[in-house]
């Protein structure tokens, strides 16, 4: 499709999604739904509703600007705990923002909605990344703009997060749970061969070794890239969440200040702001279901010096741990709730093939291909890209999950903060684990290096993503 008309496409899908109209409803009478009611898990559960009513319910939770009557905001300021959602202040007393720690968004479209930074002008599409303006800054207690520490940088001792892109989730996530479930079943092999070193081996992935002694106690030192549960989660830009929805459960809390029902109960206002069941069960299911189901990104032919490209991509190390495809064995992607994240196969209320469309993932052994580059394992960057984050440790604030690169070439700018403005600079500040890998790419000639580029301008963003809900 000419870029143009694919331009004007990305514009109609924002007009003209399902909308209604919140802004005057008053407390009690706030509704998500497209089509009035709010969902309820029970309408999930029971299967009433297809999976198209189900992402166009999500899509409206997603798209929605928030407000006080749905419950935006926290309550009072807490003095014992002004920084956890809940009880924080808001900026200049203006009762409703604070930005530099939270309620900084009404709606999750403000900050996912660039489908392509590489054209002039930029493409908008629903479930697309952010630019630097619409980054987080979570939980900062410094922010020293004039350096009156005198530390040669302005200050600042929270966590800067760039919005990534949302495409192709779900299989990210499938590929996450099927791994938890083949870890899980390596643990129990050393729980139950005392002195066993058994090696952390899912999909090609390495995950370094336990054991356990004759008291059923593991020794997880010899772990790597992944925490001592042996669950892996995709999700965050350290690896944070084994699911979508719990990523979405803290999302909502700190960005709106919007308390799900799952985590406080019904009926409950907890951070004091008059407002009562924030968002139902069955409005974070469809949240989460409309997420899991967005369109894959898409790998477009390498030819010429893109095709020289991947070979230098490879032979500098860079597939190491940006993996081209893990590989599911099954086709379809469970939901859970409530969630165990060791026992990824608990409290199934829905199921989505992911063969099928939007999402389409190619068929392969009995499972799908996930070609989204990434190992989903931690690793530590070094000191050049270390964060300063209160409340890590010296290694956790180097260390970030693979980046997936499935649609890179549209996602500018790059990094976890959003500190490289181009694929060249990204790479060149990659450090730690990745130095070797850096190294490698900054012997090549220029020319060498270009090709490298231009393979990895072959992944791309879907074209038409949530085309399908259009009316």
């Amino acid at each position: 499709m000419p870029k143009k008309s694919s331009a004007l496409l990305s514009i109609i899908l924002i007009l003209v999604l399902p909308r209604t109209v919140l802004s005057e409803k008053p407390p009690g009478e706030a509704t998500f739904s497209p089509d009035g009611p709010r969902i309820t898990q029970d309408q999930i559960v029971s299967g009433h509703l297809t999976l198209n009513q189900l992402r166009k319910a999500g899509l409206v939770i997603f798209a929605t600007p928030f407000n006080h009557s749905h419950g935006y905001g926290d309550g009072p300021q807490n003095p014992a705990d002004a920084t956890t959602p809940g009880g924080r202040p808001t900026l200049q007393g203006n009762a409703t923002f604070l930005r530099v720690n939270g309620l900084d968004a009404q709606s999750c479209v403000e900050c996912h909605s660039q489908l392509n930074m590489d054209t002039v002008p930029p493409i908008l599409g629903i479930g697309g990344a952010g630019g630097i303006s619409t980054s987080a800054m979570f939980m900062p207690r410094i922010i020293d703009v004039s350096d009156q520490l005198q530390m040669g940088e302005a200050s600042f001792n929270g966590r800067l997060i760039n919005p990534p892109a949302l495409f192709g989730a779900g299989g990210a996530q499938a590929i996450g749970r099927e791994m938890t479930s083949d870890l899980q079943t390596l643990k129990s092999k050393a729980l139950n061969n005392p002195g066993l070193a058994v090696q952390l081996l899912s999909k090609g992935v390495d995950f370094g070794v336990i054991t356990a002694d004759s008291h059923g106690r593991l020794d997880a030192t010899g772990i790597e890239g992944i925490d001592a549960d042996l669950v892996v989660r995709p999700f965050g830009r350290k690896g944070e969440f084994a699911t979508l929805r719990q990523f979405d459960q803290g999302a909502m809390m700190f960005h709106f200040g919007m308390q799900p029902v799952e985590i406080f109960g019904p009926g409950t206002d907890d951070d004091g702001d008059g407002v009562t069941d924030e968002v139902l069960i069955g409005e974070m299911s469809a949240l989460e279901i409309f997420i899991a189901t967005q369109d894959r990104p898409v790998r477009l032919p390498a030819r010429g010096a893109a095709r020289k490209g991947f070979a230098r991509f490879n032979a500098a190390g860079c597939s190491d741990c940006h993996r081209p495809m893990l590989t599911t064995t099954k086709p379809w992607l469970d939901f859970s709730f409530r969630i165990v994240d060791t026992v990824p196969s608990a409290n199934v209320y829905y199921r989505i093939d992911l063969r099928q469309r939007p999402m389409g993932f190619k068929p392969s052994a009995g499972g799908v291909e996930v070609p989204m580059f990434s190992d989903l394992k931690r690793h530590d960057m070094g000191d050049g890209l270390a964060e300063n984050f209160v409340a890590a440790s010296g290694q956790k604030n180097r260390e970030y999950i693979t980046a997936k690169l499935w649609g890179v070439a549209d996602t500018a700018p790059y990094l976890h903060d959003g500190r490289a403005l181009t694929l060249d600079e990204a790479i060149a500040l990659h450090g730690g684990e990745a130095a070797s890998a850096r190294d490698q790419f900054l012997g090549l000639s220029v020319g060498q290096q270009a090709e490298l580029i231009a393979f990895l301008k072959t992944l791309r963003n879907p074209s038409r993503p949530n085309a399908d809900i259009v009316h």
